[in-house]
Parts: structure tokens; C-alpha cells; sequence
């Protein structure tokens, strides 16, 4: 299963050329993840960083950028997971323009962090059980 969330291109995501200025991708993987958080795992960042203690900070993150995005159009993101380790999870993050060509790829390692020590900690059975889900099969074994 895939994590879905549609991403409206705005005058201020914009070079002068009207195609996305490529930092501003990174902010779009960024919204994408919390949403999946609140959405796809039931937990917002603010109950994850205030409530519960823990952080998702990014500890890793690689983008292939494809195709350019223009202004006014609207982007579908999906993200799927593609491991799920005792303290980090690997994200991909595809961005897919309006034609459902592919337009960016983003691969990501996330690191659960306890945000008093700030060190990396277990993920808890019960999210682990929530992002099971997003897991896609690779390489035909599903990891």
C-alpha cells in the first residue's frame, strides 16, 4: 500500500522560469511524511514530539529529479517503505506530475529518536504494526 497525499505547485515553490526551485522538493518530502504520520499511522507530529517523546529526524536522503514541475500543476505524492529496521525505517517518496509521469524520487533512511537523550531508539511493536502496511515488496521478497 501506498501513502498518497496531492501537492498543489505554488507561485512561491517557484523559480523565475516557473518550474520548482529544487530545495523546495525536500520541503514537499517533509509534508509528505508528516501527513503519513497523522494520516497513515495515526499519530501527528505534535502528539510524536510533544506527547510521546520521540522524534523522525532524516538521516539520510537521496533524490533523483526527472522531470521539472511547472507552476499551477498538481503533483501526486506516494510514499512507500521499502525496510523496516529495529530503529530506522527506509522511505521512498515519488512525486508524480499530472500526466503520472514520475517527476522526482526521493529515498530516505528515518531514525526513531527519543528527544530528551536524542539517540536513536527501538521502534514500539504497535507503530511498527502501523507501518507494515506501507511495505512494498522488493526484489519479489517482501522485506
Amino acid at each position: 500500500m501506498k501513502f498518497t497525499l496531492p501537492i498543489q505547485i505554488r507561485f512561491a515553490h517557484c523559480d523565475p522560469a516557473g518550474i520548482v526551485f529544487y530545495p523546495r522538493y525536500f520541503e514537499f518530502f517533509n509534508t509528505v511524511i508528516e501527513d503519513w504520520c497523522e494520516h497513515g499511522l495515526g499519530s501527528s507530529f505534535r502528539e510524536m514530539h510533544m506527547q510521546l517523546g520521540y522524534g523522525l529526524p532524516t538521516a539520510h536522503v537521496e533524490c533523483s529529479f526527472l522531470k521539472p514541475s511547472e507552476l499551477g500543476e498538481i503533483l501526486q505524492a506516494q510514499l512507500s517503505l521499502t525496510k523496516v529496521g529495529n530503529t530506522s525505517l527506509h522511505v521512498e517518496i515519488a512525486l508524480l506530475g499530472p500526466d503520472a509521469v514520475q517527476r522526482v524520487l526521493a529515498k530516505m533512511v528515518l531514525v526513531l529518536m527519543d528527544m530528551k537523550t536524542r539517540k536513536a531508539i527501538s521502534l514500539p511493536v504497535s507503530l511498527r504494526q502501523k507501518m507494515m502496511p506501507y511495505l512494498k515488496e522488493v526484489l519479489g521478497t517482501e522485506l
